[in-house]
């Protein structure tokens, strides 16, 4: 998998839709979850593109400290369900993970975990923060990494 980082107004149109397409094919279709995923967001985020074979197979948009958290943020982190068992959401990540600490100056990075996923990001050296939640009807926790 190619691992491409992009501001919004650095896509492309096609690069929009695809996204957008497996954000709803996952986070509303999949998991039977309505919600606003179009929050206003997108503008303001860096846009991690998983490709293969000239298709988007992972994707995770990262916020800077202050534009969704106080710490810098990922979120919206999918791998297309047929390319899950390969650790390619590990590698999505872990390049996430890198961007954040080469680009931002805060290096603690804080996420909002759905709850069943807190073992894969433990792995990924983040730390639950708090008490369960329902974010969109679904369990999540506060996760940082330091």
């Amino acid at each position: 998998m190619k691992i491409i980082i992009k501001k919004f107004e650095d896509l492309t149109i096609e690069n929009i839709y695809s996204i957008l397409q497996l954000r709803s094919e996952v986070f509303v279709v999949e998991q039977n979850c309505v919600y606003q995923d179009l929050d206003n967001k997108d503008q303001i985020a860096y846009h991690v593109i998983g490709i293969k074979n000239n298709q988007l197979i992972a994707y995770s948009r990262i916020f800077d400290s202050g534009d969704y958290f106080a710490k810098p943020s990922i979120g919206r982190i999918v791998v297309k369900k047929e390319y899950r068992g390969f650790s390619l959401g590990y590698k999505l990540v872990k390049e996430s993970i890198v961007f954040i600490e080469k680009t931002f100056t805060e290096k603690s990075i804080l996420i909002s975990a759905q709850k069943y996923l807190t073992k894969f990001y433990n792995t990924l050296g983040f730390v639950q923060q708090g008490e369960e939640y329902l974010e969109d009807g679904i369990p999540h926790v506060k996760m940082i990494r330091k």
